[in-house]
């Protein structure tokens, strides 16, 4: 987090002192109200030893600093329910980093663990990610590490970054759009993984009000218009279903959970709903107390039958999370019932202990002193997981990120082993990934499955429940087409190193028949004979070369040779090749309009840039993979160079572009009102069939709106008709309105923007 000198508040030093006391003893007063050990004194400790370390340090935003770790503390302590250990740790995190104390000073005056444990959180300070994509993977591989080595390294760490992200507006947008890009890309997903389910959402939202603002807002102005009709319709819902609960005698809470606002946008960006059409808006939630840990699952059940007794079950919306829990240690009971009003509503069920392991995750045990327990022991199974995605040592930053991103969000499916074991996978998991999973041989001589006992290719997708046996043959090798086989990063892994092992057998013997046939016709300088067939194939890398000779796709024959070692052969193929480039990057630029922010002008980070268009050129590029217009949330990405090219903010690459080159983005705004149509956007039409639809189309396109199509498709089939226009248009609320227009037609049942 930036600090600067400037005191933004202009409060006076005995105002500051107690402001900082007070959120102090807030800290103080949420530890001694838990049930861990009550080590004041080691806290107070660490409380002034941060504060002297700090003292006349402040935050962008003006505060004293040393607010900051409180904060991060109080986080730790009452949202994440850890213990003293952990409080002092996150009071003293940035220690280390900011000032001249040492590890070591931490060492003498608080002990070993709570020395590892900053050391961990200052190994992989100053956000995650660095300028470089390498740098910014090696920064991944110490979170996740360390991780390995102590759970609390990365708790605190996220309560540091939740802190961040709750004080983020006093940042500079360009900054904003970096840090809640990375939040939403690793943070939240590392939430999720770790069961932090009250983290992830907030975390979530945050990057959602940080990067589209109007959504955010427009979405909370909804839900809170809409609390008194959810009210109503959620207390007809509950009130059967208290009656007979209270019958049972238990002692429970019943409420509804409202989705939150960035699952709700989700929601309706990828079914192109509008907010009236989320239909599963909230959630029933029934936590019910237990002294009993043997008797959770059954009252759970219990409670079920007392629900699908008063409403409709959907059969294929049972989640029974009791019998075999998330690998994050969720436990719960879904089911998913048909309310009076016609919607269908979910209940989620769990003990109070369920409910808190729910919300803080592996964080709950703690409390619940398990000790070695199943739980723990799911939480050191996906660590060994993360481990072997670490074992590479050279991937790209983004493809490791993909890697782990991969295996964070992933949904987990369980299947069997012909011996009756249960393992857990990703969804999307292969027979392949089984076999790897097992063994590394047996994955390397897979040649097919038998599922369910009926015989499947290695590259069948498993479902959860499915019994799973691995074929094999002592002739089979890894093939390059595996790698789009499997979901593990294990198996991934453990194929790319095969192939590269396999590789390097073919490198080498190319090698052996580039030196045997150099050796006859030029015995002088092999070398340099080396360097000019490299130029002649165009290859970078002797590895290229070697390769392509050891698959036999280079022949090196005395006329390849004579023709590879003309000097003026090669001049002419030079000049040929330069003037294609020259022609290609000329042809580039004509499509696409130069900027007029030439190379070598530095861009200045801490202003808005707007995108404008002068004498026909723009002062950007439009970045193909989400196509944005005018209107739409964007973010600028400053390339080598120096242009601006423009991501639409949810934009899948954007979100890469975030998280691994943060400090290439720049905050951008369209100019005021564009007047020329010169953006192409797709809108999909769907809606009942019937004479004269299209005409009415085309009259409300063409006419009265006056918008330019360049392209359209339209089929109709069993009565219902599905169109695709290309239109050009000036700017996204154009869109909206036709969209709107649209729907008013006879018929049209769907009109959405599409990217």
């Amino acid at each position: 987090m930036e600090n600067t000198e400037y005191n933004s508040l202009n409060l006076s030093p005995a105002v500051e002192e107690k402001m900082i006391e007070d959120a102090f003893n807030d800290v103080l007063d949420g530890y001694l109200k838990s049930n861990h050990r009550k080590k004041v004194e080691i806290i107070k400790r660490a409380y002034n030893f941060a504060k002297s370390a700090h003292s006349g340090i402040r935050r962008r935003s003006g505060e004293p600093y040393i607010l900051h770790p409180i904060a991060v503390a109080k986080i730790v302590s009452q949202e994440i329910g850890l213990g003293s250990t952990s409080i002092c740790s996150a009071l003293l995190h940035d220690v280390v980093e900011d000032t001249e104390y040492t590890v070591e000073d931490i060492r003498i005056n608080f002990g070993d663990k709570i020395a590892q444990i900053v050391d961990g959180l200052t190994k992989i300070s100053g956000g995650i990610f660095g300028d470089k994509a390498s740098l910014q993977a090696e920064n991944f591989r110490k979170l996740l590490l360390s991780m390995a080595e102590d759970v609390r390294v990365i708790l605190i760490k996220m309560a540091d970054r939740l802190h961040n992200m709750r004080t983020l507006g006093s940042m500079l947008p360009s900054k904003q759009y970096k840090i809640a890009g990375e939040t939403l890309y690793i943070y939240a997903p590392l939430a999720h993984r770790l069961g932090l389910f009250a983290i992830k959402t907030e975390l979530e939202d945050l990057s959602l009000k940080y990067q589209h603002p109007d959504k955010y807002n427009d979405i909370k102005q909804k839900i809170a218009q809409s609390e008194a009709q959810r009210e109503h319709a959620f207390e007809h819902f509950a009130a059967p279903i208290r009656a007979d609960l209270d019958k049972m005698g238990l002692k429970y809470t019943i409420n509804a959970r409202v989705k939150s606002i960035f699952s709700i946008w989700r929601k309706m960006e990828m079914k192109h709903l509008d907010f009236e059409g989320v239909y599963d808006l909230y959630a029933v939630r029934i936590v019910f107390d237990c002294d009993n840990e043997e008797d959770e699952k059954k009252i759970c059940w219990n409670i079920y039958t007392i629900i699908t007794e008063h409403y409709r079950l959907h059969p294929f919306r049972i989640r029974d999370w009791l019998s075999t829990p998330k690998p994050n240690g969720y436990q719960a009971l879904h089911v998913t019932v048909m309310g009076d009003d016609g919607n269908w509503v979910e209940v989620q069920i769990r003990s109070r202990k369920m409910d808190d392991i729910a919300e803080r995750g592996f964080a709950a045990h703690w409390k619940y002193k398990i000790g070695e327990s199943e739980e723990e022991t799911e939480l050191e199974e996906w660590l060994k997981k993360i481990t072997d995605i670490l074992k590479d040592p050279t991937p790209s930053g983004i493809d490791l990120l993909d890697t782990i991103k991969l295996n964070l969000y992933s949904h987990d499916i369980s299947i069997f082993t012909p011996k009756g074991d249960l393992i857990t996978f990703p969804k999307g998991a292969t027979v392949l990934d089984v076999a790897y999973s097992l063994h590394t041989e047996l994955g390397s001589h897979a040649i097919a499955g038998k599922v369910n006992h009926k015989l499947v290719p290695i590259s069948y997708v498993l479902h959860s429940g499915d019994q799973v046996e691995v074929l094999t043959s002592a002739t089979q090798q890894p093939e390059q087409e595996w790698l789009g086989m499997v979901k593990t990063a294990k198996a991934t892994n453990r194929i790319q190193a095969q192939l590269k092992k396999e590789k390097k057998k073919i490198i080498d013997a190319g090698e052996q028949k580039v030196i045997k046939a150099l050796e006859k016709s030029k015995p002088d300088d092999i070398s340099k004979y080396i360097d000019k067939l490299m130029a002649y194939f165009h290859m970078s890398q002797r590895d290229d070369l070697f390769y392509a000779v050891g698959l036999e796709t280079i022949v090196l024959t005395p006329s390849v040779l004579k023709t590879a070692f003309k000097q003026k052969q090669n001049e002419k193929k030079s000049s040929i090749l330069n003037k294609l480039w020259l022609f290609s990057d000329k042809k580039k630029n004509n499509n696409q309009s130069e900027p007029v922010k030439k190379e070598g002008k530095k861009l200045n980070f801490k202003e808005i840039y707007v995108l404008k268009t002068e004498n026909g050129i723009k002062n950007y590029e439009i970045a193909p993979c989400c196509s944005p217009i005018p209107g739409d949330d964007v973010v600028g990405y400053v390339d080598d160079n120096n242009h601006v090219v423009v991501h639409k903010m949810d934009c899948g690459i954007a979100s890469k572009l975030k998280s691994t080159f943060g400090n290439r983005l720049i905050a951008t705004k369209w100019e005021e009102s564009p007047l020329v149509s010169t953006f192409l956007t797709t809108i999909s039409i769907e809606g009942i069939d019937r004479m004269g639809i299209l005409r009415e189309l085309i009259h409300e396109i063409s006419i009265n709106m006056a918008i330019d199509m360049r392209k359209l498709n339209i089929e109709a089939k069993d009565g219902i008709f599905k169109c695709s226009m290309v239109l050009k248009v000036s700017d996204a609320k154009i869109v909206d309105r036709l969209c709107r227009q649209i729907k008013k037609i006879d018929g049209v049942k769907k009109a959405v923007r599409i990217s």
